[in-house]
């Protein structure tokens, strides 16, 4: 089955200092047909203004991704981390027991653009930890480059849920095919440029859900960045 997510339909919240587009149900935004896909409960993509940012605030039993964009994104937290991240950065904070972090964009002059993940774990109670890694252009062009797993496989970050992202680039004519195993869900998220997934056509923004399908096809790209989610089913 196949159900697309078209991007001008996603939960929006600005803030002046935040726009921020929802995927899922989140803060004050709710669509019953939205609130989550089997362990994946958030893909914000926000936009934060120059000298603006996220005050301390905190986290639990969540692993939160982030995946930069463009400009620059600071990040400092409890455990003592602190780091700055730019474009082909992965970010992985596993809040576990308990975690306060703060993002902030100290260019007054450039907005920060980035994709806020959020995949509920299979284990709680674990103690907090964080994780970050570069992903260059050419390490995802033409391929699909696994950013996280459960395992820390090829390079990825670690996260704890039996889940896999993947980050693509394509350029005209690519073409690329992921299978997902009985009892795994797939989801396209177009970051930008256009591709067709399945046959589905998408667009910047737009997202696709995958169940029951045994092969995710990618091909028609025109530019185009993305993400692929390889999840398990609810039990």
């Amino acid at each position: 089955m196949l159900q697309v997510r078209h991007s001008d339909s996603r939960g929006k919240a600005n803030h002046g200092w935040l726009d921020s587009k929802h995927s899922f149900s989140f803060g004050h935004y709710h669509d019953p047909e939205h609130v989550g896909f089997g362990p994946l409960l958030v893909i914000n993509e926000d936009q934060v203004q120059g000298s603006q940012g996220f005050g301390t605030h905190g986290h639990r039993d969540m692993e939160i991704i982030s995946y930069v964009l463009s400009g620059a994104l600071e990040h400092k937290d409890s455990m003592g981390t602190g780091s700055v991240l730019h474009y082909g950065d992965v970010q992985r904070m596993s809040a576990g027991t308990g975690v306060r972090h703060s993002e902030f964009n100290h260019n007054r002059d450039e907005i920060v653009h980035f994709l806020q993940i959020w995949i509920q774990p299979n284990q709680i109670g674990i103690p907090p930890s964080y994780e970050e890694k570069n992903f260059a252009p050419q390490s995802k062009q033409g391929k699909l480059a696994l950013i996280a797993s459960d395992d820390g496989r090829q390079g990825s970050v670690l996260i704890h849920q039996n889940a896999a992202i993947y980050a693509s680039i394509m350029a005209e004519g690519d073409s690329l095919k992921h299978e997902l195993k009985e009892g795994r869900l797939g989801y396209v998220h177009l970051i930008r440029g256009a591709v067709t997934v399945n046959g589905v056509h998408l667009k910047a923004g737009d997202a696709l859900k995958l169940s029951d399908e045994p092969l995710v096809t990618l091909n028609d790209a025109e530019d185009a960045e993305l993400l692929l989610f390889d999840l398990p089913k609810p039990a």
